[in-house]
């Protein structure tokens, strides 16, 4: 299973950024035309992925034990969203064997280490600042 996670995670970090890159080739970022930003559906859809977000920072955020973490992972996800998610997972997989347990992937607390949320932090910032 998490041989089976750690692929499913590459692909969608593969896939985000296929798509992110394709989209921001053909649209700037901020360049969404009005009559879809006032859509229903597409404000729908902007709160049902940062909910998703904001679910997913509260199991990172009890995870994780150091203050600066929590802060550096919640600035990566709601800049990247499944980009940063799919990295803190396979952050997460790639610690244990692929044989191991998933039970230590979902209960296993860290110290906190802020590498990996500090360079995907900072990414997120530049993107939406050179948007």
């Amino acid at each position: 299973m998490i041989l089976f996670l750690r692929i499913l995670f590459c692909v969608v970090i593969a896939s985000m950024l296929a798509v992110t890159g394709w989209a921001s080739l053909h649209t700037p970022l901020f360049a969404i035309p009005r009559a879809v930003l006032g859509h229903p559906w597409f404000i729908a859809t902007l709160f049902d992925a940062y909910w998703a977000f904001v679910t997913f920072y509260v199991w990172v955020a009890w995870k994780e034990q150091s203050h600066a973490a929590r802060g550096l992972w919640f600035v990566a996800i709601i800049a990247l969203g499944n980009l940063a998610m799919a990295a803190y997972f396979l952050r997460e997989l790639l610690a244990v064997p692929a044989s191991g347990s998933l039970d230590v992937v979902f209960t296993r607390r860290n110290p906190g280490k802020i590498i990996l949320p500090a360079l995907l932090a900072a990414a997120g910032a530049g993107i939406y600042l050179l948007a």
